[in-house]
């Protein structure tokens, strides 16, 4: 195994993707620690949920920073406020959003790290699209379904996405 050196991300440092609504700050990668975490940085707009879905190779831990944040897994819901810890295990389908009336902030540690990079692969796919004249859905381009598959995720419409959308007055997403 490789010697993990120190790692140093100063406050309102890391690169940045940008995916409408959630983007990502990347803080550590899994590449600097042998694939053990990664921390990701992401901000909540006003409005905004995740689209559902289901990780088939990481846990999900979340810290919420600022503002209110819900978040649901398979059958449990819960909105968590700044200091607010929870754990998203794989193999549950699972959304996020922000449940309160000014832009959130969680910092995702995933574990193990790597899929830290779909997040930039995403953003870089929804970049190229951006333009398309088509306008179809992303969910309806085939890459990225093959993007989904690379990462071991899936997506979901389970029944509850209506719900929370309705009771939070937020914009579905377009995943």
């Amino acid at each position: 195994m490789a010697n993990i050196g120190v790692s140093v991300v100063q406050p309102g440092e890391g690169d940045y993707a940008a995916i409408p609504g959630f983007g990502a700050t990347f803080k550590l990668s899994g590449k600097n620690n042998n694939g053990e975490v990664s921390i990701v940085e992401h901000p909540f707009e006003v409005g905004f949920i995740s689209a559902a879905h289901r990780h088939t190779r990481e846990d999900e831990h979340s810290y919420v920073l600022a503002g209110e944040i819900g978040f649901r897994s398979d059958d449990s819901e819960v909105v968590l406020g700044p200091g607010g810890y929870i754990t998203k295990p794989r193999g549950q389908m699972h959304a996020m959003w922000n449940a309160g009336s000014v832009p959130g902030r969680i910092i995702e540690i995933i574990t193990p790290g790597g899929f830290e990079h779909y997040f930039r692969e995403l953003g870089e796919l929804l970049d190229e699209h951006a333009a398309d004249s088509a306008g179809k859905p992303l969910h309806e381009l085939p890459e990225f379904g093959e993007l989904a598959t690379k990462y071991g995720i899936t997506y979901g419409s389970p029944a509850w996405m209506d719900d929370i959308a309705q009771r939070y007055g937020l914009r579905p997403p377009t995943h």
